[in-house]
C-alpha cells in the first residue's frame, strides 16, 4: 500500500458518509477510540476541517446558485437584483479573509470559527426569509462573514499545524468536502425546497449547520500539536523543537503590505487570481455551455462527472505533490485544464465534449488546493497564515465579477467560443506567470 492510501485509509477511518435508510450520516471518531487505535490526531483535524468544506460550499458556493433560483420563482425579484446580493457575498468575504488571520492570532482558531459558522447558519435563513429585496443584501453580508471563517483560507488554518511533510495529501483531502459539499447540497437544496419550500429548507440547513459545526469547532479544533505534546506528522514534539532550531532561526512575520511588494507573493496571487476568473466564470455557464451536444439532463450529468473528476485530481495531486516542485506542478494543472477547454472550443460530439470535462474536471479543485502548498514551501511558517488568507482574498475579489463577464461576452457574441477563448488566454497566462513568478531565495524553505 502507498503512503497516500495508508493516509487515505486513516481518513476514512477518522471520517466517514454512510447512507443509511436513504439518509446522510456524517460520523466522526471519538478522541478515546482514536486514542485507543493510534490514530494521530491531525486527521481527526481533517476530517472536522472537510465537514466545515462540505458546508461552506455547499452553501456559501453552490447553494447561492439555488438561492437565486428559488427568489426568482417565489417572489418574482429581478435576476439582477439577486445577482447583486450575490456579488456582495463575495467581495463583503474578500475583505474579511484578508484580515482572518489577524483574527484567528486574537480570538483563536475555535472562536473564530465558531462566529463564522453563526454567522453562516444565520445568513442561511435570512436568504429564506428575505420579504424585500435590502434583506438580500443584509443575508449576504451574514453569509459572507460565514463563508470568509470556514471556507479556503480557514481550511488551511485548520489543517497547517498538524502536517509538514504530509501536508499536501492532508490539505487535498480537506479541501475534497467542497466538491462533495456540491454534490451533497445541490440535491439537498433542490429536494427540501422542493418539498417544504425555501424558508423552511433554509431553516433546516441553519439549524444543522450551527449544531454541527459548532460541535466540531469546539471538539476537533481546540486542541494544537503542542497542547498533546506532538509536532506536525505526530512526531515528538521535544525532536522537532530541536530539527527547527538547528535549521533556521525565528523571523518577524511580513506585514501584508510587504508582501504586496513581493514578486513571489504576486506571482501567486495573480496566477491563480486567473485561473480562477476563468474557472468560476466557465462554471457558471457551463450547463449551458453543454446542452446543445448532450441535452438539459446530460449537461447536468457532464457536470456532476466535473465535480467527481475534481476530487480524483485534488486525491492524485495530493499523492505525489510533496514530491515535486509546486510551481510545475500548478503549471501542469493549468495546462490540463487549457486542454481541456481547447477540446470544448474545438471539440463535436459526446465523447470528445465528455472527454473534455473529464481533463477540465481534474484540475477544478486544486486550484483551491495549489496555493497554500505553494506558500507553504516559500514563506517562513509564521507567514503562512497571513500569506494564504490574502492570496485568497484577492483572489475571492476578482473572480467574483467573473459569472457577469463570461455572461456578457457571450451576450455579446451569441456564443462561446469567446468565452472559451477568453478562459484560455488566462489559463495559458497563469501557468506562465506562476512558473516564472518566483520570489527571491531567502523567502523560500525548499521549493
Amino acid at each position: 500500500m502507498t503512503k497516500a492510501s495508508e493516509d487515505a485509509s486513516l481518513f476514512a477511518e477518522v471520517f466517514r458518509i454512510e447512507a443509511a435508510d436513504g439518509r446522510a450520516q456524517l460520523l466522526c471518531m471519538t478522541a478515546e477510540r482514536a486514542i485507543a487505535t493510534g490514530v494521530f490526531f491531525g486527521w481527526r483535524v481533517v476530517a472536522a476541517a472537510f465537514a466545515y468544506a462540505v458546508f461552506a460550499w455547499g452553501i456559501g458556493f453552490y447553494g447561492l446558485s439555488v438561492f437565486l433560483h428559488a427568489i426568482h420563482a417565489a417572489r418574482g425579484w429581478p435576476v439582477s437584483l439577486i445577482s447583486a446580493a450575490i456579488t456582495v457575498h463575495y467581495l463583503v468575504s474578500a475583505g474579511l479573509i484578508a484580515g482572518l488571520d489577524d483574527a484567528h492570532r486574537r480570538f483563536g482558531l475555535t472562536a473564530t470559527t465558531r462566529a463564522g459558522a453563526v454567522a453562516l447558519a444565520a445568513g442561511t435563513l435570512a436568504w429564506g426569509l428575505a420579504a424585500q429585496p435590502w434583506q438580500l443584501f443584509a443575508a449576504a453580508a451574514l453569509t459572507a462573514a460565514g463563508w470568509s471563517a470556514t471556507s479556503s483560507a480557514a481550511i488551511n488554518a485548520m489543517v497547517a499545524p498538524w502536517f509538514a511533510r504530509r501536508r499536501g495529501v492532508a490539505l487535498s483531502l480537506a479541501f475534497n468536502g467542497a466538491s462533495v459539499g456540491g454534490v451533497v447540497f445541490l440535491p439537498l437544496w433542490t429536494a427540501l425546497i422542493g418539498r417544504l419550500g425555501f424558508p423552511d429548507a433554509a431553516a433546516i440547513v441553519a439549524a444543522a449547520t450551527l449544531i454541527l459545526l459548532w460541535w466540531l469547532a469546539g471538539r476537533y479544533l481546540r486542541p494544537t500539536p503542542e497542547s498533546l505534546g506532538l509536532a506536525a506528522d505526530g512526531e515528538a514534539l521535544e525532536r522537532r523543537r530541536r530539527e527547527d532550531a538547528s535549521a533556521s532561526t525565528a523571523a518577524a512575520p511580513l506585514s501584508r503590505r510587504a508582501l504586496l511588494h513581493n514578486r513571489g507573493f504576486l506571482a501567486l496571487a495573480v496566477a491563480f487570481a486567473l485561473g480562477l476568473f476563468s474557472q468560476v466564470g466557465l462554471v457558471s455557464q457551463l450547463v449551458s455551455l453543454l446542452a446543445p451536444t448532450l441535452g438539459d439532463s446530460g449537461a447536468a450529468g457532464a457536470v456532476s462527472l466535473t465535480s467527481l473528476c475534481a476530487v480524483a485530481g485534488r486525491l492524485l495531486l495530493g499523492s505525489i505533490v510533496d514530491r515535486f516542485d509546486r510551481r510545475r506542478a500548478a503549471t501542469a494543472n493549468f495546462a490540463l485544464q487549457t486542454l481541456g477547454l481547447a477540446l470544448l472550443l474545438t471539440g463535436s460530439g459526446v465523447v470528445p465534449i465528455l472527454a473534455a470535462c473529464v481533463l477540465y474536471g481534474l484540475g477544478l479543485g486544486n486550484l483551491v488546493s495549489l496555493p497554500p502548498l505553494i506558500a507553504e514551501r516559500e514563506f517562513a511558517p509564521v507567514d503562512l497564515g497571513r500569506v494564504v488568507a490574502l492570496v485568497v482574498a484577492l483572489n475571492q475579489a476578482v473572480y467574483s465579477f467573473a459569472p457577469a463577464v463570461f455572461g456578457a461576452l457571450h451576450d455579446l457574441t451569441g456564443g462561446y467560443a469567446a468565452p472559451l477563448l477568453l478562459a484560455i488566454a488566462l489559463h495559458s497566462a497563469a501557468a506562465i506567470l506562476v512558473l516564472t513568478g518566483r520570489g527571491p531565495r531567502s523567502l523560500m524553505r525548499g521549493a
